[in-house]
């Protein structure tokens, strides 16, 4: 089939099917990006390609989006599940920063794990025909990961909840080294009976975090104590819970990490209603290294998360999907860094 007849009957079907990208790419046979290139008059495109494309671009009366800065997104969405907690606003100052040094709008959701909830925001992003999307420790359908992936909306994943699909980039940072760093911190006060409270399962921040703490203890020839490991969400009652449950142990911990700084919180205010001192009587560290936890009381022990950092790349990528680039790595975790602070002292 020539060219002209290709375009012809495709015509035809987008008189009932307001055609995407992804359709003008294979019935060009070419990739999404460079379809992208061609619609963002970029140069890095064959003359014989950019023809092709243009002419299906024509004839299916594709309409380009309107975009005063020329060559670059005008809006991305930032979903999270939640939006109640502090490391969402460290993510969205790191998205705000680059977005808007680029003049991009942001557009901020939360789904709240509702599979209403993220239909809505599905049919919402439709209407505002945004350029891409941020996803923050939330989980999709796969029929709306399949619907973005028709409309050629690109998507970067910060902190996956599950294993992402091989054309998906995703943002994270060292879960598993942190959680090692923090478990070494306390073997080497002294700490032999180490208390955990975990985050969400289904996270794999969650589930690296958990493996850390384990393989430090190996490290140290400590078996692992599956009654020091309780489960918990990154938020305060959790930690609040869990440290009372270790507390009520017949041979408690001498230290916990709990693996949010809220639950570290919780769990420095469960030990204050008990009359307990921290570090003397308990060291806990946390994880985050949220800006509140510097002015608790004591100073929090924590390892740092790079969240700002993550949402700048984070957004940096999509912006490069946006204009039909390929993001610099498909998979970056960023760096922690253990923060020793006041939370934590030597095994007396």
């Amino acid at each position: 089939m020539d060219t002209s007849t290709e375009v012809g009957a495709v015509a035809r079907e987008s008189i009932k099917n307001k055609v995407t990208i992804t359709e003008i790419a294979r019935q060009a046979g070419v990739s999404v990006p460079t379809v992208s290139r061609v619609v963002n008059g970029r140069s890095d495109v064959s003359p014989q390609t950019r023809a092709r494309v243009e002419d299906l671009l024509r004839h299916h009366g594709y309409q380009r989006k309107s975009n005063p800065s020329g060559d670059r997104a005008a809006l991305i969405d930032l979903v999270f599940n939640d939006l109640d907690s502090p490391w969402a606003v460290e993510i969205i100052r790191g998205v705000e920063e680059v977005a808007h040094a680029s003049g991009v709008g942001t557009v901020v959701s939360a789904i709240h794990g509702a599979s209403g909830s993220a239909r809505q925001w599905m049919t919402n992003l439709r209407a505002r025909a945004s350029d891409g999307v941020i996803l923050v420790t939330s989980v999709l359908e796969p029929r709306l990961h399949d619907e973005l992936r028709r409309l050629g909306v690109p998507l970067v994943v910060v902190d996956p909840a599950g294993s992402p699909s091989l054309d998906m980039p995703t943002v994270g940072a060292t879960n598993w080294a942190g959680g090692m760093a923090a478990t070494e911190h306390l073997l080497g006060l002294g700490h032999r009976r180490i208390g955990f409270i975990a985050g969400p399962p289904r996270l794999l921040c969650s589930r690296a975090r958990l493996d850390g703490y384990r393989a430090a203890l190996e490290g140290a020839d400590i078996a692992v104590d599956d009654a020091l490991i309780v489960p918990g969400d990154f938020y305060h009652s959790a930690g609040f819970d869990g440290c009372n449950t270790l507390l009520d142990l017949a041979e408690p911990p001498t230290a916990l990490f709990a693996a949010s700084d809220q639950m570290a919180l919780g769990a420095i205010e469960a030990l204050r209603r008990r009359g307990l001192r921290v570090p003397e009587d308990l060291s806990v560290v946390g994880f985050d290294d949220l800006p509140e936890v510097r002015w608790s009381a004591p100073p929090l022990t924590t390892v740092r998360q790079p969240l700002a950092d993550m949402g700048k790349l984070a957004t940096r990528t999509v912006l490069r999907l946006a204009l039909g680039e390929e993001p610099a790595s498909p998979r970056i975790e960023l760096a922690t860094e253990l923060v020793v602070r006041a939370s934590t002292a030597p095994l007396v």
